[in-house]
This record gives structure tokens, C-alpha cells and sequence, in this order.
């Protein structure tokens, strides 16, 4: 009987125009800003909607900016029970050598993995990524596993990590969107973890260190994320703020200064503040329409989508966004719950915004034998005076 789901295919869509706005006209925005980056994009969290964007896709060393990686997976394990923040990890030679930027922990010693993770997030420590990478995983090489494991885990097709640290090495490397993604995956996935890429500083073994991001000074909607240099990679940074509910997520790559990458950071989030907007629409399961019913134990079903109709536009042009649902004259039943039966469409100045299915949000089974005659002759005598008859 499910043929019948698809029996709408068949008997031609219609539209139905939701909401519409006053008269369309045009949207005026600036053009991006020039960006002095090899790479770098901008990015809506909510709605994933790029807004500027130059060689994004392209494959660079990500220096450490490797280390989200490495503390989404720390934080990974923390929320599943298998890792605790006041665990003692023991620091081994290997990590104690670690080169480049240090916590300072030492050799022999053993340091709780809350603070490893300070160290990680806050002083960017290669020492300290080392330490929680053997701690999970017994060796760096394996906690590189699990990072790559991660990555495909969440659609990162352009990442490869050898070490837990970002140090350099040639089959080392990311990419601006990838990047992107995974900070997006990590204020979603570990909101209460994410905190700590705001905080300024951090004192271990009687040595204070201040975060190096200096967005978190400059710009107070700054609350992450993370910075990073090697010679290879140049300066690079990670950077998010919120304003009025909007997320916003910036990627340079490759500038040419610690100064340089806070600029260029900052030129990205304020156009993308300045000109654009993100607002919800509709919300996951609520009812969008109540459609027609044949054939089954109720008359009508209501439809909707699975996730929150997020959007990104210009500011200022909510007004002229016009919603449109393609649907069948009717459905035909049986049919469980979460059956897509048409599609959703945001435009803007004629142009899709946004697409997604409509499904239907409850089952409906089969009704009796003379109901499901009533219905039959019904409609047999419904499509002799149709139009397409």
C-alpha cells in the first residue's frame, strides 16, 4: 500500500504562496572587504550560509588550529563518561620536549586533564596536546586516529592530522571551510567546554599566560577561538562572535602578522554583522499545514519540516522574502510519520534562499472498507470535473 505515498508525484504539484512581502526590490549590499589572507571565509553557524568567501576549499597547514581538533575530541570523551576533568594524566618526556608554545608542564609529574585542556585551549600548549593525546589514546599517532576518525565523522573531506599539535609536517593539513565546520561542530556539540576559548588567560606552575586571540579584547561579541603560526602556515586564526542571536564564524589563513590576522578577522565578522541577518522561520515538528486525507482513519494530517528553517539574507529584506509550498491536491493513506510529501521554498528577488522538504508529522493508517469506497467514488467523480479531466 505505501505506492499510494508516492501517488502525489504523479498527480502534479500546486503552490501555494505561504507569505510574501511588500514589493521586491533588489538587495543593495556593499561588497566584501578586501582580505589580506591566502584563504578565508565567513559563515553563518546557524544557517551555514557562507557569506565571503576566497580559495576556502583550498588544502594549508593549519598550525594550531589543529588543536580544536585535538580538544573536541578531549571533550568528546569528557561528555561520554569515559574521560573526567580531575583525572591525573601523567606527563612523559615526549610531551615534556614537545617544541614550539608551552604550558610548562614537567616531566614525571602528573596534571589533571582540565587543566591540560586550559593549557590546549587557552596557552596553546604542544606540550599539553601531546599529554592528553597519549593519556586517551596511548600514543600520539593513535590520537591521530581518532582525529582523522572525527573528521570523517563530521564531513571534513579536506583535513588530514598526523599530530595532536599542528606542528608541521606536509601531509599535515586542512582547510578554511573544514575549519569552519569543526568550530561550528564544537560550540554546538560542547557548549559548556566552549567557555573556556573566552577565557584571557591562565596560570599553571606559577607561569600566567594570556590567550592569544586578541579579538577577545578588542570586539566583546568575541568569544573564541583559536590562533595559530608556523613559518608554513603564516598567522592564522579562528575566530567567533555572537550579536543578537546571530553566530557568525571567520577563518583567515596565511596573513602576515599576529596583528594582521586580528584585522583581517575583524573586517570579516563586522560586514557580515553589518549587512546580514539570520532569523528562524519556522521551527522542527510544528504544524506548517493540515492536508487532505483519502482513504485513511482522519480527514486531514499535518505537515512540517524536520529541522528549524534557519535563513540568512541582507538586513533589512525579511520583509521580501516569499515563502511557497509545493504540494499534492491530497494524499492517500496509509503513511507513517516523517513521509516527505512536498517542499518548502524561500525566495528572495527570485532567487532560492533556502529549500527543504515537507513531511507529514503524525501516521495515518488505513480506514474500513466503506470508507475507503466512499472515498474512492468520490474522487473518481472529483477528476471527471477537473480541469485536467
Amino acid at each position: 500500500m505505501h505506492h499510494a505515498l508516492i501517488d502525489w508525484f504523479t498527480r502534479g504539484t500546486w503552490l501555494l504562496t505561504v507569505f510574501a512581502g511588500g514589493a521586491l526590490a533588489a538587495p543593495i549590499i556593499p561588497p566584501p572587504p578586501n582580505v589580506a589572507s591566502s584563504s578565508y571565509l565567513l559563515i553563518d553557524a546557524n544557517s551555514q550560509k557562507v557569506l565571503v568567501e576566497k580559495n576556502a576549499a583550498q588544502r594549508v597547514p593549519p598550525a594550531s588550529l589543529t588543536k580544536i581538533m585535538t580538544a573536541y575530541i578531549a571533550e568528546q570523551e569528557i561528555n561520554s563518561g569515559r574521560l573526567k576533568v580531575d583525572e591525573m594524566a601523567p606527563i612523559s618526556v615526549e610531551a615534556w620536549r614537545t617544541g614550539g608554545s608551552k604550558m610548562f608542564i614537567r616531566e614525571g609529574t602528573e596534571v589533571a586533564v582540565g587543566d591540560l585542556l586550559k593549557g590546549i585551549i587557552i596557552q596553546s600548549g604542544n606540550d599539553a596536546s601531546v599529554a592528553i593525546a597519549e593519556y586517551i589514546a596511548g600514543s600520539e599517532d593513535a590520537f591521530a586516529e581518532m582525529m582523522n576518525q572525527q573528521a570523517q565523522a563530521l564531513g571534513l573531506t579536506n583535513t588530514k592530522f598526523l599530530n595532536a599539535t599542528g606542528l608541521p609536517n606536509e601531509n599535515h593539513y586542512s582547510t578554511a571551510e573544514d575549519l569552519a565546520q569543526l568550530t561550528i561542530a564544537l560550540i554546538k556539540d560542547h557548549p559548556e567546554q566552549y567557555k573556556l576559548y573566552s577565557q584571557r588567560s591562565y596560570e599553571f606552575n606559577d607561569i600566567a599566560q594570556p590567550n592569544r586571540n586578541k579579538l577577545l579584547w578588542r570586539d566583546r561579541s568575541v568569544d573564541g577561538v583559536k590562533t595559530g603560526y608556523t613559518a608554513a602556515a603564516g598567522y592564522c586564526l579562528v575566530a567567533s562572535a555572537e550579536r543578537n542571536g546571530v553566530r557568525l564564524v571567520s577563518v583567515v589563513m596565511g596573513t602576515d602578522s599576529d596583528e594582521s590576522r586580528m584585522r583581517e578577522s575583524q573586517k570579516l565578522l563586522s560586514y557580515g554583522f553589518r549587512n546580514f541577518d539570520t532569523q528562524t522561520l519556522y521551527e522542527a515538528g510544528v504544524n506548517l499545514r493540515q492536508q487532505d486525507v483519502y482513504y485513511g482513519q482522519q480527514e486531514k494530517v499535518a505537515l512540517g519540516v524536520t529541522d528549524d528553517v534557519i535563513v540568512t539574507f541582507p538586513r533589512g529584506y525579511y520583509d521580501d522574502i516569499e515563502v511557497e509550498m509545493a504540494l499534492a491536491e491530497y494524499l492517500e493513506a496509509p503513511f507513517p510519520a516523517g513521509v516527505a510529501v512536498g517542499e518548502i521554498n524561500l525566495t528572495l528577488d527570485g532567487e532560492q534562499i533556502y529549500s527543504a522538504p515537507l513531511v507529514t508529522l503524525a501516521e495515518v493508517g488505513e480506514s474500513n472498507f466503506f470508507s475507503r469506497l466512499g472515498d474512492s467514488i468520490y474522487l473518481f467523480y472529483a477528476s471527471m470535473f477537473s480541469d485536467d479531466g
